[in-house]
């Protein structure tokens, strides 16, 4: 009897010790983990210019963060940007906070800085009981360049005459890398590419006047390095005011009935309305979205010139409609709406040959719309040409073609009454008169002798 309760204490006292001692042992390895904190900084450029918002982010899942500090390193001198001490929930218990995302501004010149190359410094601490309850530390460090000075812009290209409605050529150069640059015209902007000339810092913009810019309308040069710093630059410029025709177009039922069924999948059309109530949501918003769809393919351009010299014009076709006429729609004898035609419609024999009007690649092919069957012709730095209406399309998205190359014939699909090609100028996302275009000698004042004169100033 006593023999089995002697053997019985020692069982007793080890399944204390298990009890009391696991649950012991997994806190003790749960506050002395060695897992360090994570703390980063969201950095999108490593450039730091007059004002900087620097965004960081620490967190430690386990014990939590206790505190974070972070610093700027520049010319041997270590600067406080940050430092900050996080709540405990107990001894025993670890943080109170596991995550944390702050932002910084930083400002060189308050913080005595000068230009140069530097270090961010970042460190974090939780509250692990390890290192004598200083806790396991993450430290991290990210080089930076404070560039606290705007970049330079020198226009190279001389005179600059610009109709309203028209299209003109800016060629500039900046002092250092600048990942967005270009003209501004009014409240537009058209992108500077570099590409066509050997020097990276030398840039091509193409740039339209909107057909209701006039001429108060205020363009220059503007440009942003890459640590955020911005400068602008004036030049040289006249516009010349241009007025354009007003048309009246009245809508027959017939048309309404020809028409209206072809656009029932192109746009949300209540097929119990009135016609007139369908082509006034066509004319309306599926033109926008159209015009948004060439905005869209507009900046995707490439980065070389594929054309040279004037562009062809649809041979033996007469003038239908103007660029930029303002249309007056009227149905029963009252008017309706108002659009502007932002293209030339010419006229030949049905089902005539379509030439691409310049060397280029084509953007778009496809039916869009109000414009029918349409091929967009990327021509290199922001430039398009556009043939909408077509009965065939003979070319795919992709192809390169050679100046004059056939690419479809000419139709009357989309919102066209009759056999015509309707061609445009597309200019980033602006559409410009095509005339100048069709002008050899236009072409040579406005574009090729400026390229030639930065060519020459460089040899």
């Amino acid at each position: 009897m006593g023999g089995k309760q002697t053997n019985i204490k020692p069982r007793l006292i080890g399944l204390l010790i298990i009890i009391l001692g696991v649950p012991l042992a997994w806190f003790l390895l749960a506050r002395l983990e060695g897992e360090k904190p994570s703390i980063q900084a969201d950095l999108k450029s490593p450039f730091i210019g007059k004002s900087q918002e620097l965004s960081i982010s620490v967190a430690d899942r386990k014990n939590g963060v206790r505190k974070v500090w972070v610093g700027l390193v520049k010319d041997g001198k270590e600067i406080e940007l940050h430092a900050a001490a996080f709540p405990s929930k107990g001894f025993f218990s670890g943080g109170k906070v596991n995550e944390k995302s702050f932002k910084l501004t930083v400002e060189p010149a308050k913080l005595g800085l000068s230009d140069g190359e530097g270090i961010l410094r970042l460190v974090a601490w939780d509250f692990s009981w390890r290192n004598w309850w200083h806790g396991n530390q993450a430290y991290a460090e990210e080089n930076i360049v404070i560039d606290t000075r705007p970049p330079g812009i020198e226009v190279m290209s001389k005179a600059h005459n610009v109709n309203q409605g028209g299209a003109g050529l800016v060629i500039y150069r900046t002092s250092e890398p600048c990942p967005e640059s270009g003209v501004v015209v009014g409240n537009n902007f058209f992108p500077g590419y570099t590409g066509y000339f050997k020097d990276k810092q030398i840039r091509l913009a193409f740039m339209a006047l909107g057909y209701q810019q006039g001429t108060g309308t205020e363009l220059y040069v503007t440009a942003t390095d890459q640590a955020g710093n911005r400068a602008r630059a004036g030049f040289y410029y006249h516009i010349r005011r241009k007025v354009f025709r007003k048309d009246t177009i009245p809508l027959s039922e017939q048309f309404l009935q020809s028409k209206m069924p072809e656009f029932e999948l192109a746009v949300d059309l209540n097929p119990h309305a009135p016609l007139v109530d369908q082509f006034l949501k066509i004319n309306r918003d599926l033109r926008r979205a159209n015009y948004e769809e060439f905005v869209k393919r507009g900046a995707n351009t490439d980065k070389q010139m594929h054309w040279e010299g004037a562009f062809l014009r649809l041979p033996n076709a007469a003038n239908r409609a103007g660029f930029a006429d303002h249309r007056t729609y009227q149905y029963q004898g009252r008017v309706i709406d108002q659009q502007v035609h932002l293209g030339i419609d010419l006229a030949a024999l049905a089902n005539s040959e379509v030439p691409v009007a310049n060397a280029g690649k084509v953007a778009l092919v496809g039916n869009v719309g109000i414009y029918g069957n349409t091929v967009l012709v990327d021509h290199g730095f922001g430039l398009f040409s556009m043939y909408s209406h077509l009965s065939r399309i003979d070319v795919k998205e992709g192809d390169i073609l050679a100046k004059g190359a056939p690419l479809g014939r000419t139709g009357s699909t989309g919102l066209a009454g009759g056999d015509h090609l309707h061609f445009s100028i597309l200019i980033h996302n602006t559409f410009v008169n095509p005339i100048e275009w069709w002008d050899a000698a236009w072409i040579k004042n406005n574009v090729s002798d400026k390229l030639d004169e930065v060519k020459s100033r460089l040899q």
